[in-house]
């Protein structure tokens, strides 16, 4: 059973220059969320629109499903703000553009 997903964003990776990350990632990449709201923490599988390969420095929209959402119902809305980690690393932020 595919699980549908939750929201659309526009998601801005840090360059390597910046600290993010030194290479590239692909769609089905996993990182961990942060939303503002919240101190938990979430994995959002990244599905990104038209492109396999996503580098350091760029920007895209991407479909995210989010693992255990649970917590979230009714707490996601269009223009909202969170920031994806790799481990403890900061590696980009996202604005939401549409929720499911």
């Amino acid at each position: 059973m595919k699980t549908k997903p939750h929201f659309t964003a526009l998601l801005t990776y840090d360059s390597t220059e910046a600290g993010g990350l030194t290479a590239p990632v692909s769609s089905g990449y996993r990182p961990i969320i942060k939303f503002p709201f919240d101190e938990n923490l979430f994995t959002g599988i990244q599905k990104f629109d038209g492109e396999d390969l996503v580098f350091p420095g760029d920007s895209i929209t991407a479909e995210i499903t989010l693992l255990h959402p649970e917590k979230l119902t009714g707490s996601l809305y269009e223009g909202m703000d969170f920031d994806f980690f790799e481990g403890d690393k900061p590696i980009g932020h996202g604005t939401i553009t549409g929720v499911f």
